[in-house]
């Protein structure tokens, strides 16, 4: 998830708040300290125009 957002140039802060959770929060996520919940990775999916496989590492497509 770290290189989807930094290939973009997104920051941890701007992508918490399009997810409407704290900084924190997102970090955690994105350490692997918390699990990613099926409806944040199908916002993040959506952020970026690419399939929830791909962003699992499932895919090499980033659309099917």
């Amino acid at each position: 998830m770290r290189a989807i957002r930094e290939d973009n140039d997104i920051t941890q802060a701007q992508m918490a708040t399009y997810l409407n959770i704290s900084q924190n929060t997102y970090s955690q996520y994105e350490t692997g300290k918390i699990e990613w919940t099926a409806s944040t990775l199908v916002q993040i999916a959506d952020y970026f125009d690419v399939s929830v496989d791909y962003l699992l590492d499932r895919t090499s497509k980033k659309k099917w």
